[in-house]
């Protein structure tokens, strides 16, 4: 017999497994544990209209910090590596072993495809400069002009080859520099523990396993997105994780499938159900609280598409707008930029849900003066573009110190 949730039961323990249950300023030593442990993966996306995308997730959580501390920690530490975990993504060296059937698959589907044996000289040639050379950016890899593009992203045949080793797994990134990847090979850079494999079907069972317990409650597809799986592997992932008793079913008041019965879903048997969790923040369009579109409609009744790639003209919200959290629900949606050269925090657009709280708009104004103050800017610029009214902003004469190594 399952146990019964009901909606706001759901969303506080998927809140509370997403590390919104402890919101207090990070603490000095080991800062980012917490958070990054909760998250497991950590998206990363080249977009930096306000911030990058994988600096927010920590500062929805914990508010400011000093970003060159994470990046240290996520590039410098040995800790952290980069793959296709959901999408390009930081996960623990310890868990690559995990996405080393990934790896294979990638292979095995270019060699098929012929990718393979295309690129069979030019991959040759960069394993070869990387293994003379050590790590190095694209650029340093480059075989004469860079006049020979192909249809990827008007890559490089050589930026080509890279990325097809760094989806197999014998290359790696190195750190960046400006955002660019600086490549090496795997054993250059990465322990034993991160070399390692594990049989496809304990890998999987383990990244469900991992989803449970960063979701909290889940449908099979919210497990499964987690890491993106497809659904048969982590139906079976799922069928022996409940039998063990790490998986428990619930039911979610609401939860329905198509045809209009209970959708099943899973609670992680570590997940907490805290009495009140109203947390405020802005989150990145890349933050597992609403990357999977579908669960965000579910836990909050919130449609949300990203409107990066939509003309200008069909735009409903922004360009990049951040989903707004008012006392735990999603509530709002605004579309921020950070004019660095004028030191300015220019929100485009602000909108609110209907039924969305009276004080809403108060909540906003100082989540915006927080992430301006975060970014070092020092003024905030309001258009009257939509129905989320903030009014004229003054960042608050206060300077509290960023987080120190």
């Amino acid at each position: 017999m399952s146990l019964t949730l009901t909606a706001s039961e759901a969303r506080r323990t998927a809140l509370a497994a997403q590390g919104f249950a402890n919101t207090a300023r990070l603490r000095k030593r080991r800062p980012f544990d917490a958070a990054l442990g909760r998250l497991h993966v950590l998206q990363i996306d080249s977009v930096n209209v306000f911030a990058r995308s994988h600096y927010l997730p920590v500062f929805s959580r914990h508010g400011s910090y000093d970003a060159s501390a994470l990046d240290r920690q996520l590039w410098h530490s040995g800790e952290f590596t980069e793959y296709w975990a959901h999408e390009a993504a930081f996960i623990p060296v310890a868990d690559r072993p995990l996405f080393q059937w990934r790896m294979a698959e990638r292979r095995a589907r270019d060699e098929r495809s012929g990718n393979a044996a295309a690129l069979a000289p030019v991959l040759a040639r960069v394993r070869s400069q990387l293994a003379a050379e050590g790590p190095s950016f694209v650029r340093e890899l480059e075989n004469g002009p860079r006049a020979n593009r192909g249809p990827w992203w008007d890559w490089s045949e050589t930026k080509r080859a890279v990325e097809v080793l760094f989806a197999w797994g014998e290359v790696v990134t190195a750190g960046r520099e400006g955002f660019q990847r600086r490549y090496a090979l795997a054993e250059q850079v990465l322990p034993e523990s991160g070399l390692g494999v594990v049989p496809v079907v304990e890998a999987q069972r383990s990244l469900i396993a991992q989803a449970a317990r960063s979701l909290g409650v889940g449908t099979l597809a919210d497990l499964a997105d987690y890491h993106r799986l497809k659904t048969a592997p982590a139906r079976a992932a799922v069928e022996v994780l409940e039998a063990e008793g790490e998986l428990i079913p619930v039911t979610v008041a609401g939860w329905l499938t198509s045809a209009g019965k209970p959708e099943r879903a899973w609670m992680h048997r570590d997940a907490t159900l805290p009495t009140r969790l109203a947390p405020d923040a802005l989150l990145t369009p890349f933050d597992p609280v609403v990357w999977f579109r579908p669960r965000a409609e579910r836990l909050f009744d919130f449609h949300y598409r990203i409107e990066i790639y939509t003309p200008k003209e069909k735009r409903q919200f922004g360009y990049y707008c951040l989903p707004l959290m008012v006392g735990g629900r999603l509530v709002g949606r605004i579309d921020l930029k950070a004019d660095r050269a004028q030191r300015a925090l220019l929100v485009q657009a602000a909108w609110q849900e209907p039924g969305a709280p009276r004080h809403t708009p108060e909540v906003a104004a100082e989540l915006l003066a927080q992430a301006a103050e975060w970014q070092g800017l020092d003024e905030i610029r309001v258009s009257n573009v939509g129905n989320l009214s903030i009014g004229n902003l003054a960042l608050p004469d206060r300077n509290p110190a960023p987080l120190k190594p």
